[in-house]
């Protein structure tokens, strides 16, 4: 069986996404395609699942308006989701892919349903962010 970090850094390059940084060792792979809104995209090699997560903004007061405007935009990402880290503070893109049967197909839609959340929605992340 292939290695998954490798499967997985060939399936990027493939599709064209700059690599910016990468573990081997941990399994992350860190990600950039400017053209999409992808920035600092973390790609993490989990064995068995590959986590890939991006920062989006840091909410700056407790607001649930904030909250619920995500939770209702969360039905309309096709792959993946919003999620706060372990602080409850910093707002992330986040989904979860089996790495047993991964195929291109399943990384090229989990990125190009982020790029389509940033294009569509960016406008309130910033504001969100403010």
């Amino acid at each position: 069986m292939e290695n998954s970090f490798l499967k997985v850094k060939n399936y990027l390059q493939e599709l064209q996404y700059n690599i910016i940084q990468e573990d081997e060792k941990d399994g992350v792979l860190v990600i950039e395609k400017h053209s999409e809104g992808i920035n600092k995209l973390f790609l993490i090699c989990a064995d068995p699942i590959l986590i890939i997560q991006q920062y989006l903004f840091t909410v700056k007061h407790d607001d649930v308006a904030v909250y619920k405007s995500l939770l209702m935009k969360n039905q309309d990402i096709i792959h993946g989701a919003f999620a706060l880290d372990e602080s409850g503070k910093k707002v992330l893109f986040r989904d979860t892919l089996q790495l047993e049967n991964l195929d291109i197909n399943e990384i090229d839609g989990s990125l190009k349903s982020l790029a389509l959340l940033l294009s569509e929605y960016s406008n309130k992340i910033i504001e969100f962010g403010k």
